[in-house]
């Protein structure tokens, strides 16, 4: 396997702490969105949040990818958004997976926050599907890498 290149150079490698999920078989459209609302948010406040859109009572507003999408009441400042709770399960993953490594490495966890997080499509998993008189139709899942970088606030 490849070594991977985080998209974010940390100058102080002791104040940090980083966590990867490569190949996640969810939405890169989703992970973006939810990335872009976890951006700069303290460690706690981030997993409440997460925790608010599995159980669907928090949506996530979708600025990018909105086309088609429905209003939700509970948005402030933006109409559009959706409820991607199989994406907010594995960027929850990933989150405590970079808590756990900010523990080991004796940082105060009560006082993180998210330096860094990103999501970029992985590979496409190729599939098929039947169809009507012996044709068949493509049917990929695509997938996607999350990067979480802590540290200190």
């Amino acid at each position: 396997m490849a070594k991977i290149n985080y998209a974010f150079n940390d100058d102080d490698k002791a104040k940090t702490a980083k966590a990867i999920g490569r190949g996640l078989t969810i939405s890169p459209k989703h992970a973006v969105e939810i990335c872009r609302e976890l951006r700069g948010m303290e460690l706690e406040k981030a997993k409440v949040y997460l925790e608010e859109v599995i159980q669907m009572k928090k949506a996530v507003p979708f600025k990018r990818h909105n086309k088609k999408v429905a209003h939700r009441k509970e948005l402030e400042g933006w109409p559009s958004g959706r409820y991607p709770v199989k994406a907010a399960e594995y960027i929850l993953k990933v989150l405590e997976n970079a808590e756990a490594n900010a523990e080991y490495k004796g940082l105060d966890s009560e006082n993180l926050k998210i330096m860094h997080i990103s999501s970029h499509r992985g590979m496409v998993i190729r599939g098929w599907t039947p169809r009507a008189f012996g044709r068949a139709s493509p049917f990929n899942t695509p997938t996607t890498h999350v990067q979480i970088l802590l540290g200190e606030a």
